[in-house]
Parts: structure tokens; sequence; C-alpha cells
């Protein structure tokens, strides 16, 4: 996992809420509860956020759920707590992290795109299952699939009491499975002063046989998503189930059988594109942000 060096999860996570701006989060708290409840056969009650950042997305989730923040960046946790004062926050590490809790639903945002190995990778995938009760539900949403990568110059920004920001991200320089994202800012504070910033970080990057071999091996079902996201933002989409309850509601997605099949016969790692009947690829998203870090959310 790359080290907790990136500028925008420490002296300039303060500007977070002017990059991206809490509002823009309605809709996709909204789709990641309908798709969490759909797959734990009912309505959700608890859930933890790993890599929550900001908290702009856990701002939206509603007083009636439990919910538990974890970022590993206590600047970032800083700023949540000003979006979500009612909420438990706790400071650690998403690959380690052990509450000793069990919850109806786990959320992984573009947080996970900080993990570059598949060591890193299967060790969150684990505190998943860790903190999910038998038939609970996870959604984990990746920036980039491998199969989807492309260098690449994105533009975002907004506003937010008194301040300004604009953003440009440029994904480059990919290599095994990692890729550099690197950030210029242009900053304008309440008193009109405008100032450039630049920030630089390594991301992990996985084709999806790995997601789904790792999210098999851990004890989780991937869950076919009951419908694509109604908005813009951009990312994989990994529903899945833990194991261990009777199957309350989803259809479990089969891509991973298919894959173990087609192995055994030599056909390689694309069953969704090569055999009949599967769901189609969950649309790739664009949210104009290079991934969480101490958090996206």
């Amino acid at each position: 996992m790359s080290s907790l060096n990136e500028r925008l999860y420490a002296d300039l996570a303060p500007w977070w809420p002017a990059l991206s701006p809490p509002e823009e989060y309605v809709e996709e708290a909204a789709y990641a509860l309908d798709l969490l409840a759909d797959a734990a056969g009912g309505s959700i009650t608890s859930l933890l956020e790993l890599g929550s950042g900001g908290g702009h997305l856990a701002s939206w989730l509603g007083p009636e759920l439990e919910v538990v923040l974890v970022d590993r960046s206590e600047a970032m946790l800083t700023v949540s707590r000003q979006h979500n004062p009612d909420r438990e926050h706790v400071q650690a590490d998403l690959r380690s992290v052990r509450l000793e809790r069990r919850f109806d639903a786990v959320l992984l945002h573009d947080a996970v795109m900080y993990l570059t190995s598949e060591a890193d990778l299967r060790a969150a995938l684990t505190t998943i299952v860790a903190h999910l009760r038998p038939g609970g539900a996870a959604l984990v949403i990746p920036d980039l699939v491998a199969e989807d990568y492309e260098d690449r110059a994105l533009a975002s920004g907004g506003e937010w009491e008194g301040r300004s920001a604009r953003l440009l991200e440029w994904c480059h320089s990919r290599s095994g499975t990692t890729f550099e994202v690197d950030y210029a800012f242009l900053l304008k504070d309440r008193d009109g002063s405008v100032r450039c910033e630049h920030d630089r970080h390594v991301c992990g990057l996985f084709d999806r046989p790995t997601w789904w071999r790792l999210i098999d091996e851990v004890g989780l079902d991937l869950v076919v998503p009951k419908r694509a996201p109604p908005f813009e933002v951009f990312g994989e989409v990994l529903l899945a189930r833990r194991r261990g309850a009777p199957c309350m509601g989803g259809v479990v997605d089969r891509r991973v059988e298919a894959l173990n099949l087609n192995k055994a016969a030599g056909l390689g790692d694309e069953p969704m594109e090569a055999l009949p009947g599967f769901p189609p690829k969950p649309r790739l998203l664009n949210r104009g942000g290079g991934g969480g870090g101490g958090g996206g959310g």
C-alpha cells in the first residue's frame, strides 16, 4: 500500500469539500444503500465504511443507519467529523483494522486504489469479511480495473464556503500493478488569493479475474448488481455477500465459476466476454477523482 505521503490527505485535506463537494454524493449514497440492501436480503441497520475520507458519501446515508467510518488519515477524519458529527470515526489502516464487531454491510470505495499489491488487496478483503455478519453485503468500487486503464487527464473542482478549487488529474506510467497520478491544484482562498500546488500518488491496478478470484477466496460470493448507476461517477461495481447464511437476496454472479472452468479447459481468463449469458460489464463511470487514498468519500 502506498505510504501516507499524499498531500491531498494531509496539508491539503481542508480543501476536500471544495475539490469534491458533498452534494455530488447524494445519488451515489442512495445507489450504494440500494445495492447493499438487495444483496443482504432486506434493509440494513449498520454499515462500516473503510477508507471513508472526508465523509461526504456517509453524510447522505441517513441518521437511522449506524455508520462507522475508518480512515488512516487524521486530517481527512477531521474533515469528515464536520459533516458527520454524530458518527463514530476510527483512525486505522483498512488492511489490518479489527473492531471486533459485525455489520450488515461494508463499503470500500476509491480508497481501494491505494492497494498496490495482491497481498494488500487480499488483506483489505479479509478485513471486510471479518466485519460482516453471515449473509452481510459488501460493496467495493475501484476507480479502474486493468482492462479499462489508459493514460488520461481529467479536470474537476468546485466551491465550498467561500473557497474555490480546480483540479487537473493526469494518470500515467503504468507498470505492473501500479500507475502514477499527478495532481495539479488551483486553490482560491476566501481572501481572493490563488495558489498552485502539486501532489503525486501511486495507485494499484488489478484485472477482473484477480478481483473475482480474491473475492471468492476470502469467503464472499459476487452478486449481480440489480441496476446500473444512474449518475456520472466512475468505478467497477463489485457487489458481494458473505457466505454462511441462506441466500436471502440478490442473484449470485457465476463469473468466478466460469473463470475456474475456463482455466481448467485452458481457455484463458475472459469469461465475461467469451461466454454467453453473463450480465453486461458494469458501466465505466467518471467521477473525476484518481482515488480515495486516505479516503475519497
